[in-house]
């Protein structure tokens, strides 16, 4: 057998690590645990409770890289010692032992929110004596500092800055549990203090008898591989068992599976990161692939690399079929192409030599794609309406090499890409709807048909009402293709391009005023907060439009900001806006008219009809249907507020 069960003391594991004896593979996630998950286990080791077994790897087999445990002494560079064993399972489990039990310093976690603090624990003995207590309320975390305060640090709550006080308030500091000389310079301040007190003598000594042995004597079950465990099965040992308290991503898990080659996955990947989002003179020139992360490329590189092995196995395939069957054997041929596909499990199972050789193109496949996207006015991140369609995206640009540029090759892709968005297919699990994409795409330019996600997308009228927050999809598409069409900012006429966007305080602005439509009688959140009513504006024009009647504010614009009205008539259409209805605040005419409007230029995208524009729904959602033209622009005859009256208007922030 390649394992053993053990069950060191607890004391002796904790030294180990101290004496960096026991390590860490370095592909390991960081330790994550926070103030309450520390305090519990302490708890429960406190009562010996079971905690979990630990899995540990004989070092001197597979040439994992190891590191130290955080908050162990560190070495010299070059003289760190090489352990005997190293930690496959129960990280967080034994970093927290550590710092807070055996590392003597203040231990660095956060709290349950995510901010992060520095605490040291405590036992509260009296409480861990008292058997109606509750254990974990017996545990106490306090700042270095030893003092815990509240009302704006006016109180004291609790104070353990000095050894008195800790006796007095018989508190004892977990970090002296293992500490031969500090625990037994602790036991004889307590007696010093409580000096004659014959009752605090016998506390102390059922404490240490009822608790503090507790500690020494806990066994921590183990399960330990020996050297000689083949690297594949390490590799699958570690999937299968990790139970840290955070799921292990595929990433971290190839870079295991890697580091049995001596590659390094982790450096690799950050370099290409960098590389994929800036330019040759260090400038984040693709800021849109900030958010793609190393399993995503590991997923662009498997369904790669899974597409050329179905590529090539069909071709195979074609090949034997057409060669003259012998005399006699009517056998049919066993088809055994393989499917496209990109699972975690596919993704596992990726070779390095088909990384190697396909991570190149996927990189460069990525920068295509932002660069693609760019010319689709969507620049970043926050404007990225899926940062998983990318994987695909990747795939294919990847796959169809400098022939992406082609405009009848990016047409198509683009086409695809603005189905996927606006028929809001990447929301979850995708790598089933990928494993399709890159081989339909592919045929499709080559005179195929159509894919599946421009076959099945479709975009209801309806949804541009529900569409009120910018964390959606489609939402984000809508104002991409608005920049499309060179929106122009209101007061500065400046189109939303790729310098503005960047240069100033772009954003997503409410057209009739927030303000401006709470006040209205029977004009409901979803039509007014709607996309419909929102346009990409500078901050700074949104400050002054603040929270007055369209009418007003365009005459303000007019009579303050040097725009003239021929200026507005042609900066308003920019955005698909009907000046008529602005200039007479007519809201329900402004959002029928607007909303056809979006929905042809979703249908120009996509290159599909959207049905139902004069649907009972839709009539019903809109208070008409939206399958007329557009209404002229042309200006009404409204009168002119008085110079004087306006500049009484306040500007209040819409």
């Amino acid at each position: 057998m390649s394992f053993r069960t053990a069950e060191p003391a607890l004391k002796d594991v904790l030294e180990a690590i101290h004496k960096a004896e026991t390590q860490l593979p370095d592909f390991q996630r960081g330790w994550v645990w926070d103030d309450r998950h520390i305090r519990s286990l302490i708890a429960s080791l406190s009562l010996a409770y079971p905690i979990g077994a630990v899995m540990f790897l004989e070092a001197g087999g597979v040439p994992f890289k190891p590191r130290l445990f955080e908050g162990s002494p560190t070495y010299p560079e070059g003289q760190t010692p090489k352990p005997t064993k190293l930690v496959l399972d129960g990280q967080q489990r034994m970093t927290s032992m550590y710092l807070a039990l055996r590392s003597g310093k203040p231990v660095k976690t956060r709290t349950e929110k995510g901010d992060d603090i520095f605490r040291v624990y405590f036992l509260d003995m009296k409480k861990c004596l008292d058997p109606t207590e509750d254990r974990e309320e017996a545990v106490i975390s306090v700042p270095p500092s030893l003092v815990v305060k509240s009302d704006f640090d006016r109180v004291i709550d609790l104070d353990l800055s000095t050894p008195e006080k800790q006796y007095q308030q018989r508190m004892f500091p977990t970090a002296l549990l293992f500490e031969t000389v500090g625990l037994m310079n602790w036991k004889q301040g307590f007696a010093a203090y409580h000096a004659g007190d014959v009752a605090a003598s016998t506390f102390l000594m059922e404490f240490e008898y009822k608790i503090w042995m507790q500690f020494q004597t806990y066994k921590v079950p183990a399960i330990e591989l020996s050297k000689d465990t083949p690297r594949e099965a390490v590799c699958q040992v570690f999937e299968k068992v990790n139970t840290g308290g955070v799921t292990l991503t595929v990433f971290e898990l190839m870079t295991a599976t890697f580091a049995t080659h001596e590659f390094d996955l982790r450096k690799d990947w950050e370099l290409r990161s960098k590389r994929m989002v800036e330019d040759n003179q260090g400038q984040k020139k693709r800021r849109v692939l900030e958010g793609v992360d190393g399993t995503d490329l590991l997923t662009a590189v498997t369904l790669l690399a899974s597409y050329a092995r179905h590529t090539k196995a069909k071709q195979l395939e074609t090949a034997a079929a057409n060669q003259p069957q012998a005399a006699g054997d009517d056998k049919p041929k066993e088809n055994k192409v393989p499917p496209v596909s990109c699972k975690r499990a596919d993704v596992l199972r990726l070779e390095l030599s088909e990384y190697t050789l396909y991570a190149d193109k996927i990189e460069e496949g990525f920068r295509q794609a932002a660069e693609l996207l760019a010319e689709e006015k969507i620049f970043d991140g926050r404007a990225l309406p899926y940062t998983t369609q990318l994987i695909p995206l990747a795939a294919i640009c990847a796959s169809l090499a400098g022939t992406i540029s082609q405009h009848g090759i990016k047409k198509k892709v683009l086409q695809w890409y603005w189905c996927g968005v606006f028929g809001e297919m990447y929301g979850g699990a995708n790598e089933t709807r990928f494993a399709m994409d890159l081989p339909d795409v592919t045929r499709w330019i080559g005179g195929g048909d159509e894919p599946r996600t421009v076959r099945d997308s479709g975009f209801a009228p309806r949804r541009l009402l529900s569409l009120q927050s910018r964390l959606a999809a489609a939402y984000k598409g809508l104002a991409a293709l608005l920049m499309q069409k060179s929106a122009r900012d209101f007061i500065t006429g400046t189109p939303i391009d790729l310098n503005v966007y960047f240069d100033r305080a772009i954003d997503i602005h409410h057209i009739f005023p927030r303000a401006w439509c709470e006040k209205q009688n029977n004009l409901p959140r979803e039509k007014w907060n709607s996309v419909v009513n929102k346009a990409p504006l500078q901050a700074e024009t949104n400050r002054y439009i603040g929270g007055h009647a369209p009418s007003l504010y365009l005459t303000r614009i007019e009579n303050y900001k040097a725009v003239s009205k021929e200026d507005l008539s042609e900066f308003l259409p920019s955005h698909l806006i009907s000046e008529s209805h602005l200039r007479s605040d007519d809201f329900h005419g402004f959002l029928r008219n607007r909303a056809n409007q979006l929905l042809d230029l979703i249908q120009g995208s996509t290159g599909k009809v959207i049905s139902g524009r004069d649907s009972e729904e839709t009539v019903d959602a809109f208070g008409g249907p939206l399958g007329t033209p557009p209404e002229s622009n042309e200006t009404p005859d409204i009168p002119e507020t008085p110079e004087a009256s306006l500049a009484e208007i306040p500007v209040v922030e819409g």
